[in-house]
């Protein structure tokens, strides 16, 4: 058996795990040979130590297939994998709200001179004026809450988001927030009516180049003919995975009554709330080698979706701006840095949901926004440029140029 041991399947490289040219990324392959035969990567003669090979080779493409090779007395033996190399990389980070449905509404209903009057666009964009925020607002066609459809929101601010547009835009999310999972029984045709409600809106009230297709779904979990449709429909990476999952977060009774935002917030915190009592529970409901890579990566191609995953990088998990509490923020942030910085990697990405910034929603977190900020400026603070994650790859725009 050929077994390479130092890149998993799917491996996003930059500069910092090899020797980066203009023409390529030298980097160094290991692995074992259990037979103790030569091995061969790509063609080049690994060193031999033992059963321990050791190879130099080039990746040359975005997408590289590398295969280790071993000829022995009982036939030949061999792995292939697929690494990406990151090309000319840098520490980047993006940003998605969800659930949007209450700033349309509220915009529909006061008819503002600029939408960037409404408080929520205004404190976003100054965010983005202090510290070059890019933020994707993932928008629902109804609002459970209160009586409005996307359709009866008003065009008279295109002008303004198309002038936005290189910082502000607008994804497909739901039809709306209930029921939780919308997408786990679903067909294709009922995933893209909805997307479609969704899409054509947002071309009219904010134009074209305001739209982004999405990089998470309403509770990301969906089934596989809504991820083919999404994937067919130009959505590059997704946020940690589509399969249905044990999830945590508040319950669909404290968000629709109003919880003790506390307790929720401490409950995420310590994973209670999504936590299995038992090592045998865990593995039954968990993907281990993903969810395990994620943490520490924060990155993987998935090369039979083409797709792209992204998740929490750091011991301390993700950054859901109205699951942490203000003063944890930096400390959340820090620790994507910190683990990302041991591994290598250059892609960050924090969120949250748009409705706890607004006074009248149950779940009111009076400091949301700062939550927001805060956020961005350690990011910021740690190196960090916001990009749009489906913009390239994973908002590099390094091989398109």
């Amino acid at each position: 058996m050929v077994e390479i041991t130092n890149f998993r399947q799917g491996a996003v490289l930059n500069h910092n795990h090899g020797c980066e040219s203009n023409n390529a990324l030298r980097v160094t392959i290991e692995g074992i040979s259990s037979s103790g035969y030569p091995v061969y990567v790509n063609g080049v003669k690994a060193e031999m130590d033992g059963q321990h090979f050791e190879a130099e080779i080039d990746l040359t493409a975005k997408i590289n297939v590398v295969k280790a090779t071993s000829t022995t007395p009982y036939g030949t033996f061999s792995q292939e994998l697929t690494l990406v190399w990151d090309k000319k990389s840098f520490k980047r980070y993006s940003c998605y709200i969800d659930d949007h449905s209450f700033l349309f509404t509220d915009l529909a209903k006061d008819r503002p001179r600029s939408a960037f009057d409404h408080f929520y666009l205004a404190g976003l964009k100054q965010i983005h004026d202090k510290y070059g925020l890019k933020v994707t607002l993932n928008t629902f066609y109804h609002n459970d809450h209160h009586d409005f459809e996307l359709k009866d929101m008003p065009d008279i601010w295109r002008s303004e988001f198309m002038d936005n547009a290189d910082w502000l835009k607008f994804s497909f999310h739901s039809y709306g927030e209930f029921p939780d999972r919308p997408y786990l029984e679903t067909t294709a045709e009922e995933f893209g009516r909805d997307w479609d409600l969704v899409q054509n809106e947002i071309y009219r009230f904010a134009g074209e180049a305001a739209y982004i297709p999405p990089v998470v779904i309403h509770w990301a979990n969906i089934h596989p003919v809504a991820a083919q449709e999404m994937i067919r429909r130009g959505t590059r990476c997704y946020s940690t995975s589509m399969r249905a999952r044990v999830m945590g977060g508040p319950s669909l009774a404290d968000r629709q009554k109003g919880g003790n935002m506390t307790t929720v917030q401490a409950r995420s915190a310590s994973g209670e709330d999504k936590a299995c009592d038992t090592e045998a529970l865990s593995m039954h409901y968990g993907f281990a080698d993903e969810s395990n890579y994620l943490k520490k990566h924060g990155v993987y191609y998935d090369a039979g979706l083409g797709l792209f995953f992204f998740g929490p990088c750091g011991k301390l998990g993700g950054c859901c701006c109205n699951l942490v509490p203000l003063a944890d923020v930096p400390q959340r942030i820090n620790s994507m840095l910190e683990g990302a910085d041991k591994v290598g990697t250059e892609v960050f990405n924090y969120a949250s949901h748009e409705q706890y910034t607004f006074p009248y929603y149950p779940n009111y977190l009076p400091d949301h926004m700062e939550r927001i900020e805060t956020a961005a400026r350690c990011l910021v603070e740690g190196g960090c440029k916001a990009v749009f994650m489906n913009d390239g790859l994973m908002g590099n725009m390094a091989w398109e140029e």
